[in-house]
């Protein structure tokens, strides 16, 4: 399935940047809906193209308004699109995310933004008593061509109960572990930017396929699920 994101989309997200207030917003509600609903197509072809190939059972598109509560930044709208794809869970693990931005800040992510402390611990047992598959899955050439280096917040030091001196304490001191693949402005408007999106995707498979095989089993290999 395929969709094609309009440039009228981008120049309504500049617009709205350089207008973030509501009575800009209001005035412009008419357009907004219309450029919504045409975006909305571009998240379901992905979403569409991703069921083909993996188990994804939710596309989250997240609302244009900011919430504003507990931030400094009191700017009521976000000035960008974006959506997740959540994969089938217990058995299947990691997720998908579209970021639709102007001047070239577009980008999709994968992995794992936010492990829960329980998920975090296991991925670190496990690079602490063997990293070599991980080292493979990451130094892959299909991968690396795609989407570069595993990159993620981590800690300054070793975790409490790891040694810092460990020969993985690079993967053991993460506290994300995702990747990130930016594109241009001119490559989201061309008509197979969704299929581009979707054949990146497909590449992330095998870093999936080891995570949730790690996420579901404990350290010996029995399943938890």
């Amino acid at each position: 399935m395929s969709a094609t994101v309009q440039n009228d989309v981008f120049k309504f997200l500049e617009n709205l940047e350089k207008n973030n207030n509501r009575e800009w917003f209001n005035d412009h509600k008419k357009e907004f809906k219309t450029i919504e609903t045409d975006i909305k197509k571009v998240y379901q072809a992905v979403f569409e193209n991703l069921k083909i190939h993996d188990d994804v059972d939710t596309l989250k598109m997240f609302r244009i308004y900011r919430d504003v509560r507990f931030s400094k930044n009191k700017q009521p709208y976000k000035t960008h699109f974006g959506g997740s794809f959540h994969r089938v869970k217990p058995h299947l693990r990691g997720g998908y995310y579209l970021h639709i931005q102007p001047n070239n800040e577009s980008f999709i992510a994968t992995g794992f933004w936010e492990p829960n402390k329980e998920d975090l611990l296991r991925m670190r047992k496990e690079f602490e008593m063997d990293d070599e598959e991980m080292r493979s899955i990451l130094n892959d050439t299909s991968l690396k061509n795609v989407w570069g280096n595993l990159i993620g917040d981590e800690l300054v030091s070793a975790p409490k109960g790891f040694n810092k001196e460990h020969k993985a304490i690079d993967l053991i001191k993460k506290k994300q572990y995702i990747f990130i693949k930016k594109f241009t402005d001119e490559e989201v408007l061309k008509s197979d930017f969704t299929l581009k999106v979707d054949m990146s995707f497909k590449t992330i498979r095998p870093y999936f396929n080891y995570m949730s095989d790690v996420l579901t089993t404990d350290l010996n290999g029995v399943s938890l699920i």
